[in-house]
């Protein structure tokens, strides 16, 4: 009989003790049974360290002396972890016991699949998705993300709408599962990301590389959301506009940019002033700060053309502008927008 494939989970931990008290357990309990259960200590400063060597004393520690945020932190960690799949799991996020089953039996099934995702459903309100991930991401063709089951803000119930199991472009950084070999083969995450949306560029480059990216609702888990940074905090405004504009600009042909990136920035524009109109000044300093920073940066960015897709097209690329969609068309639901085949 041929032995299961090893998989580690990795929990990237940043003074995170509140949380690894509350959801650790339900990941404890998982019945994978060639299992590592790994946390990632990105240099917390609170009792993270202590209470996982006492309750949970077969759980491998491993350290940095700096915290290197979400992409970094992981860049540095998996390097040191030895598995045939990575599970990279948000710290906030509770598990059902057979969560891994489905997911490694899927991509153990079909060999071109890089990396996948489960259903991810609000931790709070157990009966709508969560916003970082829900049923599977999809990317519009200006770049900007959503997913089955929440579309920018708008986040749907689960009446199973979305269980089928299926391509998608890209996995949720929350639980985000990816064949240890071909993580490393694309280059890991892009550490200068330091945190939101890595995951996306690195799903774009894996799909670039000619694998598949897949969501498994036969696999659900539950996500608090917001463990790291506020719902609404600046810093993570700056880090979306910034990061997405950072990973078109690493992925888009010459001739695309020309006219995408100018339309880009009339769109995230108008958000931000429509944020300032409504009392959120620091809205609008982030995205304007999100703006200088990338046109500083632009002209260092490699694009990635390792394998390009040329006349293919990309699962989970949605040809029309989900803004359109949503902001003047009224449509609020994934299955509004994008229409079954």
């Amino acid at each position: 009989m041929n032995q299961l494939p090893k998989v580690a989970v990795v929990i990237l931990n940043y003074n995170g003790i509140n949380h690894l008290r509350q959801f650790f357990p339900s990941v404890m309990a998982s019945t994978y049974p060639n299992l590592d259960i790994i946390l990632a200590d990105n240099a917390s400063r609170d009792e993270s360290i202590s209470w996982i060597s006492s309750a949970c004393p077969k759980v491998k520690i491993i350290t940095s002396s700096r915290n290197n945020g979400y992409a970094g932190g992981y860049n540095f960690f998996l390097k040191q972890v030895e598995a045939d799949y990575y599970v990279l799991l948000n710290s906030d996020v509770e598990v059902s016991q057979k969560w891994i089953e489905p997911i490694v039996e899927l991509m153990e099934q079909n060999r071109q699949i890089a990396a996948c995702q489960p259903k991810i459903l609000s931790f709070q309100h157990k009966d709508e998705f969560e916003y970082a991930g829900a049923a599977g991401g999809w990317i519009d063709s200006l770049g900007y993300p959503f997913c089955r089951g929440r579309i920018f803000d708008k986040v749907e119930k689960d009446h199973g709408q979305y269980n089928e199991t299926m391509p998608v472009f890209w996995a949720s950084g929350a639980a985000f599962f990816v064949r240890a070999d071909l993580f490393h083969q694309a280059g890991g995450f892009n550490a200068s990301f330091f945190a939101h949306q890595e995951e996306i560029d690195l799903c774009w480059r894996l799909q670039l590389m000619r694998y598949k990216i897949y969501v498994c609702p036969q696999s659900v888990v539950y996500h608090l959301g917001g463990g790291t940074l506020a719902p609404v905090s600046n810093k993570k405004v700056y880090l979306n506009y910034r990061n997405n504009l950072m990973m078109v600009a690493q992925h888009w042909p010459f001739r695309q940019l020309l006219w995408k990136l100018p339309v880009r920035f009339f769109l995230d524009a108008v958000q931000a002033w429509k944020m300032l109109l409504s009392g959120k000044p620091s809205y609008w300093r982030a995205v304007a700060q999100a703006h200088l920073s990338f046109a500083g940066q632009v002209v260092r960015i490699k694009p990635f053309k390792k394998h390009r897709l040329d006349a293919e097209q990309p699962d989970g690329l949605y040809s029309g502008s989900v803004v359109w969609q949503y902001f003047v068309r009224g449509k609020k639901h994934f299955s509004e927008i994008v229409k079954r085949k």
